[in-house]
């Protein structure tokens, strides 16, 4: 406990903003009561919303080259803290020294993309069918953008948003999960030193309201909440979108992966190898982006099995502060509950299972440390097309390469997915429009670990939104189309002709 007080020290969380509270957080790792959180209500959200109307309207006066130097001075924080908060992550989610320090990385990386981009927030100009006429468009801020995160990604996926939200002329409003405040509590500290430091931002430009569903209610049914950018299970993302549809509003879904990994028959294995067991066992299989399907072709199916229980026998489980430790605990008891359900399900289909069973329970008796396992399937059935938030990765066979796609694509869910193969043809026919139905699909890389460049999200009950890189910024503005007539005359479009002789 003495090392976390350290921690929240170091990354100037207030002490008695962690005790005294009403929520308990508890440390994956072993069970600990870490910390008490204070909870927010429903009428303190909603001030916090006031709050951010009003912050936002100064704020997009600002001009957006200015805006980008607030996000770099965060960068700057997120920098020489690095190791804090990636050491915070790790005690609060449960995930292995280098996953927690590398999803500050991306908070970094995210905020130098913004700062590029606050110089780059382009419309086009349009040639227009009128004679002295000129038409364009231009981007403007949306609003108040609110940000409810989940606990795998705790800090990253709020940068994600805010970065591209705040250098586009917007306010916003975290809701982070709570199994995972803590490290919201120490981004926001973080954020207000760079605030300190540019100077003259508006006061609650970017706010933490930490609490359970009223909360994000309040959030999510709010019409002064332009854009609601939401990340976790379909299940939240049924609720959420149509409740913001509902009143007009805006909402940006990421949402479940059911990712899939096709290995064919030229193959480099040693190279799906290694992509597969970073996919598939990485935060012990609760990424999104987790990989949870292997179809390989029947001619490498057995020697690729084999490979991987060797791979997996070598992973080494254990407390995620610990160098050497590949696999960290799962987050609590319901996502062990859920692992196990779903093996015995599996089994009952014609699955064969090695692994999944729960480990050093004598070390760890509050927490839920497991065997990553293998499922060995007859085929794609019912509990291989649900996604199962835990390190579970069912291996099946194909013949033909259109059978592996159509059996790939044959899930609810479209978020990431991969081909190894040495096969030219087959490598640009899962990238083409007969191909991979996912928003993430990658040749000779694994399905998890995107880089900030490019667009993140995906398809189907995945949700549809995109964040991060390319061109996400537009989800964060609402477009204008110009026309400037500089001659004397006035036609209409369309060579229209109302009230002349």
């Amino acid at each position: 406990m003495d090392s976390v007080k350290q921690l929240f020290s170091a990354l100037g969380i207030a002490q008695e903003s962690v005790t005294g509270g009403s929520l308990p957080v508890h440390s994956p790792i072993d069970g600990a009561r870490i910390a008490d959180v204070r909870e927010h209500t429903a009428q303190e959200t909603n001030q916090a919303i006031e709050q951010a109307v009003a912050a936002q309207k100064a704020w997009r006066s600002v001009p957006a080259p200015r805006r980008g130097e607030l996000i770099r001075l965060l960068g700057e924080e997120l920098r020489e803290h690095k190791a804090a908060l990636g050491r915070l992550v790790s005690v609060e989610a449960g995930k292995i020294t280098a996953e927690g320090e590398g999803e500050v990385q991306e908070m970094i990386d995210i905020c130098d993309f913004a700062v590029g981009l606050s110089r780059q927030l382009y419309g086009l100009t349009i040639a227009s069918e009128r004679p002295g006429h000129r038409m364009m468009e231009t981007w403007h801020p949306v609003g108040v953008v609110g940000v409810i995160t989940a606990f795998n990604f705790p800090v990253a996926v709020w940068s994600w948003n805010t970065a591209l939200a705040l250098v586009c002329g917007n306010a916003v409003i975290w809701k982070p999960s709570e199994k995972t405040p803590l490290t919201a509590l120490a981004t926001q500290a973080l954020f207000e030193r760079a605030l300190k430091r540019f100077g003259d931002a508006p006061a609650h430009l970017a706010q933490v309201v930490i609490g359970g569903r009223e909360v994000g209610e309040a959030l999510v049914d709010s019409p002064r909440v332009a854009l609601v950018s939401a990340t976790g299970s379909t299940r939240m993302g049924r609720e959420v979108g149509p409740r913001v549809a509902a009143r007009f509003g805006r909402s940006l879904l990421e949402l479940g992966g059911n990712n899939a990994i096709i290995v064919s028959q030229s193959a480099d294995l040693d190279l799906a190898v290694r992509g597969i067991l970073f996919g598939a066992i990485g935060t012990c299989g609760q990424r999104c982006t987790s990989t949870r399907r292997i179809i390989a072709h029947r001619d490498v199916v057995q020697e690729l099995t084999a490979r991987l229980k060797k791979a997996y026998a070598s992973a080494t489980i254990g407390s995620p502060l610990e160098a050497g430790t590949l696999v960290g605990p799962l987050i609590d008891q319901a996502a062990f509950d859920a692992m196990q359900k779903a093996l015995a399900q599996a089994a009952e289909q014609g699955g064969t299972v090695t692994g999944g069973e729960r480990a050093l329970q004598e070390r760890f008796p509050n927490a839920f440390y497991v065997r990553p396992a293998i499922v060995e399937m007859p085929g794609q059935t019912d509990v291989v097309r649900h996604e199962t938030f835990a390190p579970i990765l069912y291996i099946m066979s194909y013949d033909t390469f259109d059978a592996a796609i159509e059996m790939q694509n044959d899930v609810p869910q479209g978020l990431s997915s991969a081909v190894f193969t040495t096969d030219l043809r087959e490598a640009e026919q899962f990238m083409s429009a007969s191909g991979s139905d996912c928003g993430i699909a990658n040749v000779n890389i694994g399905t998890s670990g995107a880089e900030i460049g490019g667009a993140f999200g995906g398809e189907k009950e995945t949700g549809g939104g995109r964040e991060s890189g390319s061109d996400a910024w537009k989800a964060y503005m609402r477009r204008a189309t110009n026309t400037v007539n500089y001659s004397r005359e006035l036609p209409l479009a369309q060579g229209i002709r109302f009230g002349e002789d």
